[in-house]
């Protein structure tokens, strides 16, 4: 299990929407609708409950408790809200969450250490693991079984034929 206490970011503040204290969005997640789960985000230091959220363009626009007027919400630009990994939904067999892909080691399937996950990418058609190697070259395995046959909080398996 990866660590339980990890800050997950959900979004970021981008700033003030109208004058009554709600905020703009950038989502790092599924969606507004994802946010809803949740009714506590960690804030920097401090906590913000969560009163309602909407999609808006390119993100969604949220009201907190703690954020009455314009000035307060403008004060939050760029702070970014965080959930503890605990927090998050239990995930069914064969899913997973890409936060908890990032930085681990890759194998492959023949047993020689390839490097890490540096991101994972989306562009329509399924998960894209970028892979760095030591030398900083990075390439580019589509998260099917046939390419990666396997993961676990440890490190991700991929398939020889994949490898660049």
């Amino acid at each position: 299990m990866a660590d339980a206490n990890r800050p997950v970011t959900l979004a970021a503040i981008a700033g003030a929407h109208g004058v009554r204290g709600e905020v703009r969005l950038k989502l790092f997640g599924e969606g507004a609708e994802a946010l809803r789960a949740f009714s506590v985000f960690d804030a920097g230091d401090r906590k913000l409950t969560l009163k309602s959220v909407r999609p808006a363009n390119q993100g969604a626009v949220a009201t907190f408790a703690e954020v009455n007027d314009r000035s307060a919400a403008e004060a939050l630009r760029g702070t970014v809200l965080t959930v503890p990994r605990s927090a998050l939904p239990p995930l069914g067999e064969g899913e997973y969450y890409h936060h908890d892909l990032l930085g681990l080691p890759c194998v492959s399937t023949d047993g020689a250490a390839i490097g890490h996950v540096a991101a994972v990418e989306n562009f329509g058609a399924g998960d894209i693991l970028e892979i760095e190697k030591p030398d900083r070259k990075r390439f580019m395995v589509p998260m099917t079984a046939q390419a990666v046959p396997a993961w676990t909080d440890d490190g991700v398996t991929i398939d020889a034929a994949f490898v660049e």
